[in-house]
């Protein structure tokens, strides 16, 4: 599933196409994807402008002048693509078309159909179900170690399980708290309670630093990423610990310290028994 650099990389990415333009049409070729469409949904979006686009964690808004906003989710393999001029006929996962006066068209895919898409209101936006119970942005100006001390204080899951959590952190996923907590010296098995003081001002500072790495580098593409103009990502290529088992410890750089794999709540973790305490 598209983590935190994936979606903003996203964002980002679509920002040209969208961003200002006014939507022509919307085209939605499905009843439901995770869940159903409003039924308003692209009556609502047509001949509306898109004043902004927002991320929270994983999620994407798109911000409708007149306050409607559109909540996207990629699930596990959608992904948007922004075409310019005409666009070619749609294929068989090819699910949503938004198109512009411009003359753009950004089209969803998504083959498995985990993604979704639905309306709120700017009023309703911080209360809504999908969005009401996640924890902070840890790109956002509000988030410090402070915070994040406050949101592991008591836990006695493992740290690993506790930024898994979106409620403690939002959009981080299981490449990068992996690379995370390697980058600030801290065993995924270490308890969650423990991570206070200084531990907790070199996780924030490791969370922000590789997540804005990532999202520099395209976002990580393992399956199904790629960018709104058909390129990869390519932060893949920087891992130090995710997916390389076996491998000699690039911060111990000694034979005898190689990372480990092991699997905590049924996820894959990776990390150096040496370095990461």
């Amino acid at each position: 599933m598209p983590e935190l650099p994936e979606v903003e990389t996203v964002r980002r990415g679509l920002q040209p196409a969208l961003e200002g333009q006014t939507l022509k049409s919307v085209i939605v070729r499905r009843a439901k994807l995770r869940i159903p469409f409003p039924k308003d949904f692209a009556r609502r979006l047509t001949g509306s402008k898109v004043e902004r686009l927002g991320r929270r964690a994983k999620y994407l808004f798109m911000h409708m002048q007149g306050g409607d906003v559109a909540i996207i989710h990629l699930g596990m393999t959608g992904h948007m693509t922004a075409i310019s001029g005409k666009a070619p006929a749609p294929g068989k996962h090819d699910h949503v078309d938004f198109c512009t006066t411009a003359g753009a068209t950004v089209r969803f895919n998504d083959v498995r159909r985990f993604g979704l898409m639905t309306l709120t209101t700017e009023e309703e936006l911080e209360t809504h179900r999908l969005i009401k119970n996640i924890g902070p942005d840890p790109l956002a100006n509000s988030f410090s170690h402070e915070v994040l001390s406050a949101a592991l204080k008591g836990r006695a899951t493992s740290i690993k399980a506790a930024l898994l959590d979106q409620k403690t952190v939002a959009g981080l996923g299981n490449i990068y708290v992996s690379e995370s907590l390697f980058r600030s010296g801290i065993s995924p098995k270490r308890q969650a309670k423990s991570v206070q003081g200084s531990r907790a001002e070199k996780l924030t500072r490791a969370i922000q630093e590789v997540l804005r790495e990532a999202i520099e580098a395209g976002g990580s593409t393992l399956k199904d990423h790629r960018q709104p103009d058909g390129e990869l990502g390519y932060f893949q290529h920087h891992f130090r610990v995710y997916g390389k088992d076996g491998e000699t410890c690039p911060n111990c750089d000694d034979e005898r310290y190689r990372i480990k794999k092991i699997v905590q709540a049924g996820r894959s973790t990776f990390y150096c028994s040496n370095c990461q305490r």
